[in-house]
């Protein structure tokens, strides 16, 4: 069975998810690892005073509760911010994975540890840098994240966050979220248009996010060919 083939298998069993409907629950027994096939989903933490901490957002073609495989319980909620389509598949067949198509296994350690690396960034902008800054690098991220799956994304894209859930990304309230993201226009960064985020001056606004490309430093070489 060549890749392509191997990576179809995932996808035998999809299963639609309304928006807002809950995938996986916090400290709930988990077992089945997932394709976002179509869609946009979010997993976040509650903390001790009830507040979210949201984690990821996640975009069609991530793998979700890759903690599968190493945790009985899921350490996050995930779920559906629009419509979605998600394809459940079980640890047997990450197996076989492993052990008929090892390229594959690496290419999903390199998407696993370029995961780790974005997480590392968030937390080091919601401890060091201006509520500006993480609005601003959150932005990017999302256009940057879209742009994977859609080549001919330009600058232009639908937020599709509320400004709690941007605030509950970022550690800030929703009422911070809307002055900076109006003081951001201001400065002639970005324009907001029934939903829509443009960026307008995306060298300016990297300078002002601290933003670092982390797609331009890969380097997969090391990669076995395809077979």
């Amino acid at each position: 069975m060549n890749e392509r083939a191997a990576l179809a298998r995932f996808e035998e069993r999809p299963r639609e998810l309304r928006r807002g409907a809950i995938l996986l629950r916090e400290n709930d027994p988990q077992s089945e690892l997932f394709i976002l096939q179509r869609g946009m989903a979010m997993s976040y933490v509650l903390l001790d005073d009830g507040s979210r901490q949201i984690l990821r957002f996640l975009y069609a073609g991530d793998m979700l509760a890759v903690s599968a495989l190493v945790y009985r319980d899921s350490p996050e909620t995930v779920v559906a911010l629009t419509d979605c389509t998600v394809c459940p598949f079980d640890r047997a067949a990450m197996t076989a994975l492993v052990t008929d198509h090892p390229r594959l296994s690496a290419i999903i350690m390199v998407m696993n540890q370029m995961e780790k690396v974005a997480l590392t960034d968030r937390l080091a902008a919601l401890g060091r840098t201006s509520a500006k800054a993480r609005i601003a690098a959150l932005l990017i991220e999302m256009r940057n994240r879209m742009r994977l799956r859609d080549q001919a994304l330009g600058n232009s894209f639908t937020l599709g966050l509320t400004q709690e859930e941007i605030g509950d990304a970022t550690g800030l309230t929703a009422v911070h979220v809307n002055r900076m993201l109006r003081q951001l226009e201001e400065d002639g960064l970005i324009r907001r248009e029934a939903g829509r985020v443009t960026l307008l001056n995306e060298v300016q606004l990297a300078h002002a996010a601290n933003y670092i490309d982390r797609f331009d430093g890969l380097d997969l070489r090391w990669l076995p060919p395809a077979r």
